[in-house]
């Protein structure tokens, strides 16, 4: 917590320090899974004045709770997704009223939201056959659609961490410390620079495509480069797929360039 803290600049992290007695003017909320879902880990937020959204674990008191609003219907507010448009089947309900929360700082809420299951749903709070149930705790302020808004904003961490992982992050191919932190570096800035090129030079759905899509059919395409009277020509394959893609990259790169 302290390092991500320091990474702030400095009109944001004042206040946010252990030793600081005046309250800070910017908010800062850290997210977590299950694995920040500790009694320690919330007092050093409340220490810091951060606020906390963490997955909730599930256990005995929790689905007591879950149980006793699942049939509760008006309890229960439709959920938004991250555009604000309506998601079908899914609505958040708040059980802070339900629980028991004395070991958790002051001020912590639990917030449920339940989906239509569907196959290869992870593992549910609450048993049911026809919904799957995930919740979360915090001590933010506001409605608890918005807030289940905001916590569910961190799931492109991710999809990083995936494009990551096929790039290279899931061996260490050497037998000395030193050359696999130098093969993790060289992940995550050649990490870093697709992600880049995708975001300025592609467009549709090859902007958010997984780095195995990208090598087979954008940077492994069978073509040449020639540079012929000062230009610069292109050649692909006849009937490439994506050979528009392609070229218009190519001319992003030479406007940028």
């Amino acid at each position: 917590m302290d390092a991500a803290l320091c990474q702030l600049p400095a009109s944001i992290r004042a206040g946010h320090g252990v030793a600081d007695e005046f309250t800070p003017s910017r908010q800062v909320i850290a997210r977590a899974d299950n694995a920040g879902c500790t009694f320690e880990f919330l007092a050093a937020c409340r220490a810091r004045k951060v606020n906390f959204s963490v997955t909730a674990r599930a256990n005995a008191r929790l689905q007591s709770a879950l149980y006793a609003v699942a049939g509760r219907e008006d309890l229960w507010q439709p959920s938004l997704a991250q555009d604000g448009a309506p998601r079908r089947g899914t609505s958040v309900c708040e059980v802070t009223d339900f629980l028991t929360l004395r070991k958790m700082p002051s001020g912590t809420r639990c917030i449920v939201r339940r989906e239509p299951l569907h196959p290869g749903a992870q593992r549910s709070l609450f048993p049911s056959d026809e919904f799957r149930y995930w919740g979360f705790y915090t001590d933010c302020e506001g409605d608890p659609v918005d807030l289940d808004v905001v916590m569910r904003a961190h799931a492109h961490v991710e999809d990083h961490i995936q494009r990551l992982k096929e790039s290279g992050l899931t061996r260490f191919p050497f037998m000395k410390f030193e050359a696999n932190a130098n093969w993790l570096m060289t992940v995550a800035m050649a990490g870093d620079v697709v992600r880049w090129f995708q975001l300025l030079c592609l467009e549709g759905r090859w902007r958010d495509a997984r780095p195995k899509a990208l090598r087979w059919e954008i940077f492994h395409a069978p073509g040449r480069i020639v540079r012929s009277a000062r230009r610069v020509v292109v050649r692909l394959l006849d009937g490439w797929p994506t050979a528009r893609q392609l070229l218009s990259a190519y001319q992003q790169i030479a406007l940028l360039t």
